[in-house]
């Protein structure tokens, strides 16, 4: 994998970075004062910082996706009914766009573009391929939370369209392990999977 990698068109290359917001990570976000966590979840940020700047470093931009609850007439949140099912306690006030909790968190800052999305995949409804096509990328390297959801409905959309892809399986996280061990399994016909330590060897040149 790593010889694989060496041979990425940086020029062409974009970190994308799914969803890692203040209200899905932060002890003071949505999910945190709710007590939605899990410890996996929690260590991708700090895992990802040296994958960030080593892509900062070779001049790759990085796109990250917000998660966007939309205010409806009523001044209540449009949340879909699976979604309400499972996450009750979202309210107005969170992962609205511009806020602090739809914020990425600050030791990922900054990017270069943020896209808001409204459903798992970032693509749905979204400018994120407009984007991509008008800054002339072809290959996207994934991250983010969680992998069962926006990271493989996000990367699964990419392949569709004809972007390469790469996995960080290292860079993402679900809420326990064997859920994100069988989404990352599942992906391997779809993408190149690596780790994050081995994809900066690669951008390193080693």
């Amino acid at each position: 994998m790593s010889k694989d990698l060496k041979t990425l068109n940086l020029q062409r290359t974009a970190l994308i970075l799914c969803d890692l917001q203040n209200d899905f990570l932060h002890p003071e976000g949505a999910y945190g004062r709710s007590g939605v966590t899990a410890p996996e979840i929690a260590a991708v940020p700090d895992r990802m910082v040296a994958v960030v700047d080593a892509m900062r470093n070779v001049g790759c931009p990085i796109v990250s996706t917000h998660f966007t609850l939309v205010l409806g007439r009523d001044g209540q949140p449009l949340i879909s009914e699976h979604l309400k099912a499972v996450r009750p306690f979202l309210s107005k006030e969170d992962f609205c766009s511009g806020g602090w909790g739809h914020d990425l968190v600050d030791i990922l800052k900054p990017c270069d573009a943020k896209v808001e999305k409204v459903a798992f995949s970032a693509f749905y409804m979204s400018r994120l391929e407009w984007l991509l096509r008008k800054i002339n990328v072809n290959t996207l390297i994934f991250s983010g939370i969680v992998t069962n959801g926006g990271v493989a409905s996000t990367l699964r959309d990419a392949h569709v369209r004809d972007f390469s892809t790469v996995l960080l399986s290292d860079g993402c996280a679900a809420f326990d392990i064997e859920t994100h061990d069988t989404a990352i399994k599942s992906l391997e016909p779809v993408t190149r999977i690596t780790t994050c330590q081995e994809f900066i060897r690669a951008l390193s040149g080693e």
